[in-house]
């Protein structure tokens, strides 16, 4: 993969121009965490890359979690005595609070009032609000529409149901030479806003697609696109022994907003990941934030049970820009440069992977006995040197897919020459693997 530069120009404007494209297509589609939204998105991305779509039925335990009712919405407004339509879901998707209950009644406004929500510090904007896990209603609206509000009956209705279905999230493998995998999510459940996330989305597919194309490949990269929480909870209560070969992992998300990039590091911080991506956010003079249990779906996977190697790629940090979780995290607040810039961090990070062995013990429980591989005598019968031993014994201690060969150099205090020697004969007797 080293051999392939991210992008020519003339590449790289082409690519900014497809992921635009693509999220003009995302955009007016209103998604949840179930439903047909989820669905329709997904089928819109199998048209760029060949994902494989899975179902978790609903009332499914997933770990410490249940698998709620699928959410469907057809429409959803608050009439006026008139009969106008003061506030109309068919104009925004995020008129409507996500996973309300149905609704279709006639109610004063002090009844009508406590089921509404708006920004009054930014009043032309609608905020964005879910009631995934508990039974309630809403409506979102600017704070103009609100204050135009009269006194007198509104006609309510929300046209939704909440019926036993399915949850959705789509998967692709990309095999490279190793069964070792880098893990590539993004989250796929937010309606009508660019950065929040569909900005992670058309960067993951653009990736995928960028991948798909170089044939020589380390690692193989499996790609997710899941409901936020809920989703990659399903994925990883669902893979088992197979979360072993997830030796690195980003989530991507916020990639299309004027900020610099953002790093944040995994549970550990100080995987292979983080060093590399942290070098490369440095390049891009963005920054690095330490972990935290709050976030995106890097909290799932960095949970203590998991410890998964996953950091997560931004920009300005979510919740920090006051279009976050509005109407105003639209088309526009997303800049086709900024995606283009985001793509191009995540392959030179990937490169620096690839390019970089990262080894794993094949015996990593307890010392292996050396003397069964011809490691502990030399050709002759004598003992190996204590500096040859100290060498494969630190070889052999830091081979956890985290270390490359320079850092097990410098941890040790031994000189890279001998740390690549002792790792040759590692791997000649079957002890180490990239």
């Amino acid at each position: 993969m080293n051999d392939n530069p991210p992008f020519a120009h003339a590449d790289l404007a082409a690519a900014q121009q497809k992921m635009q494209q693509l999220m003009l297509q995302l955009y007016p589609i209103c998604r949840s965490i179930t439903g047909p939204g989820v669905r329709e998105s997904l089928a819109l991305l199998q048209q760029h890359i060949p994902l494989e779509i899975k179902s978790v039925a609903s009332g499914t335990k997933v770990l410490d979690w249940i698998v709620p009712d699928e959410w469907q919405i057809n429409d959803a407004y608050i009439k006026d005595a008139s009969g106008k339509r003061v506030v109309d879901f068919t104009q925004h998707n995020l008129h409507v609070m996500s996973y309300s209950q149905p609704v279709n009644r006639v109610m004063s406004l002090d009844e009508l009032q406590p089921h509404l929500h708006s920004i009054p510090g930014q009043p032309d904007w609608i905020p964005y609000k879910t009631s995934y896990y508990q039974t309630d209603w809403g409506f979102c609206l600017t704070h103009k529409q609100r204050q135009k509000l009269k006194p007198g009956q509104y006609e309510v209705c929300i046209d939704s149901s909440l019926k036993p279905g399915v949850l959705n999230y789509a998967e692709l493998l990309i095999k490279g030479k190793s069964t070792q995998e880098i893990l590539i999510s993004t989250h796929i459940c937010h309606p009508s806003m660019a950065n929040d996330n569909l900005s992670g989305v058309v960067v993951a597919t653009a990736l995928a697609s960028y991948l798909q194309k170089i044939n020589k490949l380390h690692y193989s990269y499996r790609f997710v696109f899941v409901p936020g929480t809920i989703g990659a909870i399903c994925w990883l209560a669902q893979q088992g022994d197979n979360l072993r070969r997830i030796q690195h992992g980003l989530v991507l998300s916020g990639l299309g907003d004027s900020g610099t990039l953002t790093y944040k590091n995994s549970r550990s911080a100080e995987t292979a990941i983080d060093k590399v991506m942290a070098k490369v956010v440095h390049d891009y003079q963005g920054n690095t934030e330490p972990f935290s249990p709050y976030g995106y779906d890097e909290r799932q996977y960095c949970s203590p049970g998991f410890n998964l190697p996953v950091g997560r790629l931004s920009r300005t940090p979510f919740g920090t820009y006051p279009e976050y979780h509005t109407s105003a995290d639209d088309l526009q607040f997303v800049k086709p440069q900024q995606l283009g810039g985001a793509l191009q961090a995540v392959i030179k990070g990937l490169q620096q992977l690839e390019s970089q062995p990262y080894y794993i013990n094949s015996q990593p429980y307890a010392e292996p006995c050396l003397s069964k591989y011809g490691l502990y005598d030399d050709d002759k019968g004598k003992p190996l040197s204590q500096a040859v031993r100290m060498a494969l014994l630190w070889v052999l201690n830091l081979a956890d897919g985290q270390h490359d060969l320079a850092e097990m150099a410098e941890q040790s205090g031994l000189a890279l020459h001998d740390i690549e020697h002792a790792a040759d004969k590692l791997k000649q007797v079957g002890l180490l693997k990239e």
